[in-house]
């Protein structure tokens, strides 16, 4: 028995098939893995930043004590973490640093906080998590 091409056709059913080659296995270098440790680290540490800033600001909100800068220091150098961690688009993640980085200058500058920024700082929190607790999650792709 011959195939179409002239070629002998095993006749034998022990005989093994042609195993299709391999698909190509993605090597991951382990600067990969270290910058993605390291972004997970930068966002943990940033989100503490912010939770330990934004308790500050509420306590001091909630019962009209007054506070220094450092809160307002430690939140913005939180936020400023965690956008650099975080976010994926460029344009926003350095929107929101310079924005940080602004507002702790500015606080610095001027040393002292009043009642509209404890509030500005609080409801502004309050968005952002809204936001991001109703945000979907986008879908890895592969």
């Amino acid at each position: 028995m011959t195939t179409e091409t002239g070629q002998p056709q095993p006749t034998d059913p022990a005989t093994p098939k042609p195993v299709p080659p391999r698909p190509p296995v993605r090597k991951e270098d382990s600067e990969d893995n270290e910058d993605k440790q390291m972004q997970v680290a930068m966002r943990m540490v940033g989100s503490a930043m912010v939770f330990i800033g934004f308790l500050q600001v509420f306590l001091s909100a909630s019962t009209g004590a007054e506070i220094t800068i450092f809160p307002m220091i430690i939140y913005f150098g939180g936020m400023a973490m965690w956008a650099y961690s975080s976010v994926e688009n460029v344009t926003v993640k350095y929107s929101v640093m310079a924005a940080s980085a602004v507002c702790a200058a500015a606080f610095m500058h001027f040393g002292e906080v009043l009642f509209w920024h404890k509030y500005l700082i609080y409801w502004g929190t309050i968005a952002l998590v809204v936001f991001f607790m109703f945000k979907s999650p986008k879908k890895p792709t592969e």
